[in-house]
Formats: structure tokens, C-alpha cells, sequence
């Protein structure tokens, strides 16, 4: 009964508001249809003004120009002259001036001289002597003629002396004019001009009106006032109402429509979605949802709402799967990361205490001593592996772009690498690009050469014997440099590529266990190679091996020269007595710079802070070298080279610091350090530091 009673006052409510409506509708039609009226009308008018000062503005250029150069006494003398290199050096120049297709040139006697056209108008004496006779009463006139090349705009002045400005106190030395094809050039110049579309027409236009655009017509009438055409120009009209009576006849019948569909489906657009969303509350209906979902409305809304929820559901559960995933990887990582510390923490130590409490032969302890040695390195790769891989995770990475010759980089590479496999059964190759480099790149040679390596290094690893290919090629066409490494050793299954280049991801075999390492490295060659802008990707079956490929955008330094350099082979050079200043604060590494110098002819002083170095620089004028710690007590290593270089700007400062990132040895360089040395150091690599800025004689270590 309730609903019987409330749909006939929802009935008359929406009839009573739609009566209000229509009445002050067919008041506002009336006053909309008049205001339409004035606003077309008006907006003709303005069309109509503008078009025509648009077109004063067009030609006014030329106007201008063709007076003044009407006006010069140079241009009367070449009348009587005729002087054709005068005119091609101060008139012929000018057709690009006035943006024109023709200039001509007519005597007093109205006789053809001479003409400058485009390859547009063919054709040579076309001026009427009517017009000529016209410019001797007003001096400058525009009009429009139609030629076999079409209708042309013509703007002619009479040629007088500069005494005679306005033309009329001399007589007529001669006509110049100055002509322009109204063709589609002209036309899509025009139309950009006005904002208008513009149509060329040779006869006479019924204009139609229109609500949708306003229309302008400029007649083309010739010197004697004749029609030669019209330009039809169309602007679109946005201030336009549609027509109010298919308006009304349209809300009558939505009225009626929309009643009827109150009407019908009030209960089903109303109870029907309630008992869905009561069903949904009281079981979780998957169904019942998807009803919901269906219907329309704030209750489609609802749907969504619960559908979400259920697919939040979901997701928490993927997401807690994805997690114990995470936490597997990492977990199985930092165990991988354990076994790898300490196994060569366990030969380090095992082998020193061998050493020290053991009797062993000298050919024994030199063996452990390399053992230790290996091991060493072993551990710095991994904790060097991790400091990067922390960097790549905190988005500290950027790139250091430098200018390197490339063909040099990888050969220094390739004979690096190749000397360090010497004991094994692989046939290492180098095949150079086809296509040889016209000048110096620009990319970051410290990360190139470290994906490279990284790739080699785990081609080796990979391969007992075999062959081991690295291979680049400079693309010209798309601006890259291809690398490839290939080997012919154990390859990796299909189901491993898509994960290879994953954090915290190992290939798991039995080569892998036997051969060690953490698994970084291909994820810290993956975003490298992103930084450096470039892709990288694998092919690889089992039991056929690998083969990497990458590439890196082409960028030439124009102004570097390609200098091809030798790969660096200099001997350590012996040194005269020299003074070198080792500032070191910990009393090992100082202890060991010491016995690593003890058979050189080196005179070694100490500072155990950066004060101390300052102060010993300052008051030694005879050192000639200082090893300067970065991290010390009191004053760093920075602080004292900023005192130390303004008193010393020649002697020669080496940085030695335990911090290795690519980015730490550019804030070196930065700083002004002449070079830099990292711990641990190397023993061969010192010397040959100190030998360069020393530069003394070779010295060969017996």
C-alpha cells in the first residue's frame, strides 16, 4: 500500500517540475533566438573589418618597400642606363624581400626593361600601359590581374627622384611592380594570417547563411576597377544555440520516457539490489556480488567496494607469499654470503697459524703465503660485490662519463684478462669491430670495464676447456656498440634466463658450489648496464655454453683524437734516495707500507695525522712524495691537501684509502690528489705509481 501511495506523488512532482521548466524555456527561447540574431550579425561585421585590415597589414610591407626603392636616384639612373649589374646587385636581390613572384621594370615610355621572376610566372609583359598611365596621377597603386598563370596581386609605383617623396612635383622616370601568385602558397599564408579558411573563386558567390561559421567576401577588381575574382573567407562561428523547439520536443519525450521507466523499475533498480547486498553481508556470496557489480548507481559502487575487499583478500595472501619468497632468497643469500666469508677467512686463518706454529719448508710457506694471498682477494671481491650492490639499492649509482678510445680500453682488457688464464685450457680471443672508431667515446670506462670483466670472468669460471670469445662492433646506423662474450662451457638451463640477472639469484649446480661466489655479479652488471642507458641479454643451451650480449649507446667526442695506446707493460723503476711521506694513522698499515719499501732506496718518513702531514710538508722542503691517508685523526686527508697544495702546488700527493667505489676515486681525483692507491694495496702497483711521479730509472725486483 505504501508504495502504491508514494509513486503517484512521484509522479506528480516530476509533471509539476517539468510544466515549471518548459514555461521558462519558451521564455528563454524567445530572448536566446534575438541575442543569436545580434551576436551573428555583429560577428560579421567584426569578420568583415578584420579580414579587410588583416590584408592592409598583408601587403603593407611591400607597400613600403616598393616606395622607398621608388624613391631612390640609383633606381632613376638605371633607367636611363640600364645598367643590368646594378640591377641584379641592389634589385634582383629583393624578390625574397617582398616575398614576391615577379619584380618588373617598365621605362617612361611604358616599354618593357627587364623582369626578376620565380619559376611560378612564366610570363614577361603583362602590365597594362592603362595601369601606367594610372601611377603617373597617384604614384603607388594595388590591383589584382589574371595572367595564364592565374590571378596575380600586382602593386606598382611610378619611379621618381628622392627630391620628389610624394611623387608629383617631377615627371615619371619609369614603373616598378611588384607582383605575387595568389596560388596555394599564398592562400595557406593568408589562412594562417586570419585564422580563417579561404577559397579562391573567378565568379561571383551566393553566400548561404549559416550558423555553424561567418563568411567575408573581398572582391579582386583590376586597375580599372573591373571583377577579376573573390576571396570566400570562413571563420567557424562557436556562438551558435540549437534550435529550442527540437530541444522541448526532445525533454517531452525523455519526460515521458523517464516517468515510465520510474515507473517500471523502481523496484528493481531499488529492492532488488538491497536484497543483494543484504545476501552479500549475510553469506559472502561470490554471485550475489557479481549481481551487484551489474546493477547501476551507488549500489554498482557497493560491488566494487565488496569486490575489492575480496580481491584485497587475495592479494595480502600473494603478497605474504611473495614475502616468505623474499625472505627464502635472502635467507638462502645470506647464507651463500657466510659460506663465501669464510671460506677464505678459514684458509687466511688456518694458513697464518700453519705458518706461525708449524715447521714448514720455504717452498711450503711460499704456498700458503699464496694461498693467503688468493684468499685475500677473494674476500675484498665479495665485500667490494656487496658495497655495490648496496649502492645499486639505494639508487646512490650515477654515471662518470669520460672520453676513452675504445679500441685501447678493450685491449687493455683483453691482455689483462688473457694473462690470468694462461694456466688454463681455453682458447681466449679478441675480435675487434669491423667497423673502426672515427673518434674517441664518452661513457663511463671504470663500469664498462667492470661489466666486461664481470661477464669474462664468469665465462672462465664456467669453462674447464674450451674457448672463451670477447667481441665488439660499432653500429653507425643506430648510434650503438655492441659487446658480445661467448663461451663454449657449461650453459645455463631456459628456466634460469628470466632470473638471471635477479638480486640474490644463483644458478644452483654443482659447478657453482665447486667454483663460489655470491651470484652478484651479473645483477651488478644488469644495472650498470641500465645506467649506462644500454640492454644486455643471453643465449644459452646446456652442455653448449654461453653467450652475453650488450650494448651501450654510440657517443663521440668530436674533439678528442683517436690515440691508440699501448697496453701498459712498464717495469717498477728504481729510485736515487728519495724522500716520501707516509701519513698513516694505524700502525699496521704504516708497518707494512715499511716493509714493502725496505729494499728501496727510499727515505720514509711518518705523520700519523693529517696535522702532522701539513706541518712535516711545510718544514721539509726536501719531500718528494707524500702517501696520504684519507681517513685520520684531527685533519683528513682532504683538509691537509687543501693546506698542503697552495704552499707545495708541484709536489706530487697520492691518495691511499680503504674506500674503492667508482665514486669515491672520482671525489679523489676531484679533490686534486696526482693519483690514488687502494687498500689493500698492491705491492706492484704501488711502485709503479711511485716510479711515475718519481720518474727515475727502471728498476727490476729481484
Amino acid at each position: 500500500m505504501t508504495v502504491k501511495k508514494t509513486f503517484p506523488k512521484i509522479l506528480w512532482l516530476v509533471f509539476s517540475s517539468s510544466i515549471i521548466f518548459i514555461l521558462l524555456y519558451f521564455a528563454l527561447f524567445y530572448y536566446t533566438k534575438k541575442a543569436e540574431n545580434q551576436v551573428y550579425n555583429t560577428s560579421i561585421k567584426q569578420f568583415n573589418n578584420e579580414i579587410h585590415k588583416l590584408l592592409e597589414v598583408n601587403a603593407k610591407h611591400i607597400l613600403v618597400a616598393i616606395n622607398n626603392d621608388t624613391n631612390w636616384d640609383e633606381f632613376v639612373k638605371f633607367i636611363q642606363s640600364k645598367d643590368i649589374n646594378w640591377y641584379n646587385s641592389s634589385i634582383d636581390n629583393e624578390l625574397e624581400i617582398y616575398e614576391a613572384d615577379y619584380l618588373g621594370v617598365y621605362d617612361a615610355q611604358k616599354n618593357f626593361i627587364i623582369r626578376t621572376p620565380t619559376d611560378k610566372i612564366e610570363s614577361i609583359d603583362f602590365i597594362p600601359k592603362k595601369e601606367m598611365e594610372l601611377l603617373d596621377k597617384v604614384g603607388i597603386n594595388k590591383f589584382y590581374l589574371k595572367i595564364p598563370e592565374g590571378i596575380i596581386e600586382v602593386t606598382g609605383a611610378a619611379i621618381h627622384p628622392s627630391i620628389d617623396p610624394t611623387k608629383k612635383k617631377t615627371p615619371t622616370y619609369g614603373y616598378f611592380f611588384v607582383v605575387r601568385l595568389i596560388d596555394i602558397q599564398y592562400i595557406n599564408n593568408l589562412q594562417k594570417l586570419t585564422s580563417s579558411s579561404i577559397i579562391l573563386k573567378d565568379s561571383s558567390i551566393d553566400l548561404s547563411k549559416s550558423k555553424n561559421e561567418i563568411t567575408s567576401i573581398y572582391v579582386l577588381k583590376d586597375y580599372n576597377n573591373q571583377f577579376i575574382g573573390n576571396l570566400l573567407f570562413k571563420r567557424k562561428f562557436e556562438v551558435y544555440f540549437e534550435n529550442a523547439i527540437s530541444i522541448l520536443y526532445i525533454i517531452i519525450v525523455a519526460f515521458i520516457i523517464t516517468l515510465l521507466i520510474n515507473l517500471f523499475y523502481t523496484r528493481r533498480l531499488v529492492y532488488y539490489p538491497l536484497d543483494l547486498v543484504r545476501r552479500a553481508l549475510e553469506t559472502g556470496n561470490i554471485n550475489a556480488i557479481k549481481d551487484l557489480k551489474n546493477t547501476t548507481g551507488e549500489f554498482s559502487y557497493i560491488g566494487d567496494l565488496f569486490e575489492e575487499n575480496s580481491n584485497q583478500k587475495i592479494e595480502l595472501i600473494n603478497a605474504k607469499i611473495k614475502a616468505e619468497e623474499g625472505d627464502r632468497l635472502k635467507s638462502s643469500f645470506l647464507a651463500n654470503l657466510s659460506h663465501e666469508i669464510r671460506t677464505p677467512m678459514n684458509a687466511i686463518n688456518g694458513f697464518t697459524e700453519l705458518i706461525i706454529n708449524t715447521k714448514i719448508s720455504k717452498s711450503e710457506e711460499v704456498d700458503y703465503l699464496n694461498i693467503i694471498e688468493k684468499s685475500g682477494k677473494n674476500l675484498v671481491s665479495i665485500i667490494d660485490d656487496l658495497i655495490e650492490m648496496s649502492k645499486i639499492e639505494s639508487n646512490q649509482l650515477t654515471p662518470n662519463h669520460v672520453v676513452i678510445n675504445l679500441e685501447s680500453c678493450i685491449n687493455e682488457l683483453y691482455e689483462t684478462v688473457k694473462i690470468t688464464i694462461k694456466n688454463k685450457n681455453i682458447d681466449f680471443r679478441l675480435i675487434k669491430s669491423k667497423t673502426s672508431s672515427e673518434f674517441n667515446i664518452i661513457t663511463d670506462e671504470i663500469k664498462l670495464k667492470q661489466v666486461i670483466i664481470n661477464l669474462l670472468t664468469n665465462a672462465i669460471k664456467f669453462t674447464e676447456e674450451g674457448s672463451v670469445t670477447l667481441g665488439f662492433e660499432i653500429d653507425e646506423n643506430n648510434k650503438l656498440i655492441h659487446f658480445t662474450v661467448k663461451d663454449t662451457g657449461l650453459g645455463i638451463d631456459e628456466n634460469n634466463h628470466k632470473n638471471i640477472f635477479d638480486r640474490f639469484r644463483r644458478v644452483d649446480s654443482d659447478i657453482s658450489v665447486k667454483v663460489g661466489g655470491l651470484g652478484l655479479g651479473l645483477a651488478i652488471s644488469k644495472a650498470y648496464i641500465d645506467l649506462l642507458s644500454g640492454t644486455i641479454s643471453l643465449s644459452s643451451k646446456i652442455g653448449e655454453g654461453s653467450t652475453f650480449y650488450f650494448s651501450i649507446p654510440l657517443v663521440y667526442a668530436i674533439t678528442e683524437n683517436i690515440v691508440v695506446k699501448q697496453v701498459n707493460n712498464n717495469e717498477i723503476n728504481k729510485t736515487k734516495e728519495q724522500i716520501i711521506l707516509i701519513a698513516e694513522d694505524d700502525n699496521i698499515n704504516f708497518l707494512l707500507f715499511q716493509k714493502m719499501m725496505q729494499n728501496k732506496n727510499y727515505k720514509i718518513i711518518r705523520a700519523i695525522n693529517g696535522q702532522e702531514a701539513v706541518d712535516i710538508c711545510i718544514n721539509n722542503p726536501n719531500i718528494d712524495l707524500v702517501l696520504m691517508d684519507i681517513k685520520m685523526p684531527i685533519m683528513t686527508g682532504f683538509e691537509a691537501l687543501e693546506q698542503i697544495r697552495p704552499i707545495r702546488p708541484d709536489l706530487p700527493i697520492i691518495a691511499q684509502t680503504a674506500y674503492s667505489s667508482s665514486e669515491d676515486k672520482i671525489k679523489i681525483e676531484e679533490a686534486g690528489f696526482n693519483g690514488y692507491i687502494t687498500k689493500p694495496l698492491n705491492r706492484d702497483n704501488l711502485f709503479e705509481l711511485i716510479n711515475t711521479f718519481l720518474n727515475k730509472e727502471n728498476y727490476n725486483e729481484n
